[in-house]
């Protein structure tokens, strides 16, 4: 997903929409529906707006559309307070054999018919990130054990 639809998902998932994201926001639902129109030449999304949106949403598909979009892998940073156990890394392992397994299906079912499509690309891509990112994750979590 590019970043321009994922402030469009952002606005229009969220319960109430732009009505119900713009008075917070500090505008219009009218100007945020246009911000959120990949259609419209006008009235397009600052940087302040997708801050602004991830803030009031928690939705992170803007931020991770970016990274994506430039080669990144996106990865939440451990709570400070979070006190690393095996049993918080063990929950992380079976969630990348999860993720894992999801990857694995994926691909299999995008071959199946022996021709991958663009779409079905974009698909792996989607879900070989989120596999990477439990990789990433899983060493956060054993570096914070480091004694």
């Amino acid at each position: 997903m590019n970043p321009i639809d994922a402030f469009y998902h952002t606005v229009h998932d969220h319960p109430g929409g732009a009505e119900s994201l713009a008075p917070r926001m500090g505008m219009s639902a009218s100007v945020l529906r246009n911000k959120a129109d990949p259609k419209k030449d006008c009235n397009k999304p600052l940087l302040a707006d997708a801050d602004k949106i991830m803030d009031l949403t928690g939705d992170y598909r803007v931020m991770k559309a970016l990274a994506h979009k430039h080669g990144f892998l996106l990865v939440r940073a451990p709570e400070n307070c979070t006190v690393e156990s095996d049993m918080s890394v063990l929950e992380h392992v079976t969630g990348l054999m999860v993720a894992q397994g999801k990857f694995a299906q994926e691909i299999h079912t995008a071959l199946a018919d022996g021709t991958l499509s663009a779409n079905e690309m974009t698909k792996i891509e989607e879900v070989g990130q989120t596999f990477m990112t439990e990789v990433v994750e899983i060493q956060q979590r054993l570096r914070g054990m480091v004694g």
